[in-house]
């Protein structure tokens, strides 16, 4: 199989990437740069380019290339990068997959829970309505932006993912070396919901919407989200390190502004109804078990 993907650099990417080859698969990197090896090829979402060899006669096309949500404070022109990045790159791959003269029969393009803001404690699934909010008007807009290559008859699957569990990175790397000194602890009050998919369960959940016949939106997080408070204790047992501080909403709100609360104090529990039903088996179900696993 031949799969051409974006975002290749990325924590997602990356692990994409060496399952795929792992298991013999031709991949095609998609970068901004100028290429420098045979398995990378050139575009520019800026200006609508792509290297037409790239797409043409590739067995699924995946896209995961854009900002990182909460990699910088939500300053006004950060969240035009976010919108921005995540718009243009999608419409310029969706019109080049529809413009190929051998079009790839499946684009998994990449989404995010963001599109069903804060649920409470209410459960979510893929029949849920959009939320408010700047990340669920950018989701809507994100996943309109695939419109052409839908059009153009190609099966198009957006995996809306929720917290990427990964030592390397995300939320778990980002906060690990803070709870391996016992300094780690809940956010605000730590009764929002989280909504957790382990990266291994996540790449799995990939490959299996490149294999099977799926479209729309597609929930990847695992079946059991836990509250911040259970993830926190959780993390802290599998560390045997305390976890008894708490990181108040005034500091978060602060040092993040808007992303704060469309973030880490967010309320989400969402389900994988249509990966379930599809036949999908997780290999991680409890976030005591992932961790475990993980560390």
């Amino acid at each position: 199989m031949r799969v051409t993907i974006t975002g290749s650099s990325g924590l997602i990417g990356s692990a994409l990437v060496r399952s795929l080859r792992g298991d013999g698969h031709e991949v095609i990197r998609l970068i901004r740069r100028e290429p420098t090896r045979a398995d990378e090829a050139r575009w520019s979402p800026a200006d609508g380019c792509v290297d037409a060899a790239s797409l043409d006669g590739a067995d699924a096309v995946v896209h995961l290339a854009g900002a990182g949500i909460g990699d910088r404070p939500w300053t006004k022109a950060y969240k035009r990068k976010i919108r921005d990045s995540r718009l243009d790159g999608t419409r310029t791959i969706a019109e080049a997959i529809a413009a190929a003269g051998r079009r790839p029969p499946v684009l998994v393009c990449g989404s995010a829970i963001g599109y069903y803001g804060d649920t409470g404690g209410q459960e979510a699934d893929e029949k849920s309505p959009a939320g408010r909010g700047f990340l669920a008007a950018l989701v809507r807009d994100w996943e309109a932006a695939a419109t052409p290559a839908a059009e153009a008859g190609v099966r198009v699957v957006h995996p809306r993912s929720g917290i990427v569990l990964a030592r390397e990175g995300g939320m778990l790397g980002a906060t690990l070396p803070l709870f391996r000194l016992g300094l780690g602890g809940k956010l605000g009050d730590g009764g929002q919901w989280t909504s957790w998919i382990s990266i291994r369960d996540h790449v799995a959940a990939l490959r299996f919407l490149i294999d099977h016949e799926i479209a729309g939106p597609v929930n990847l997080t695992a079946p059991n989200p836990v509250t911040n408070d259970a993830y926190t204790r959780a993390l802290g047992g599998v560390l045997r390190r305390p976890t008894r501080l708490t990181v108040p909403k005034v500091a978060l709100r602060a040092a993040l502004r808007g992303f704060a609360d469309e973030g880490p104090l967010i309320s989400q529990r969402v389900l994988p109804r249509r990966l379930r039903e599809a036949g999908f088996r997780f290999v991680h179900e409890d976030v005591d078990a992932a961790l475990r696993d993980l560390l």
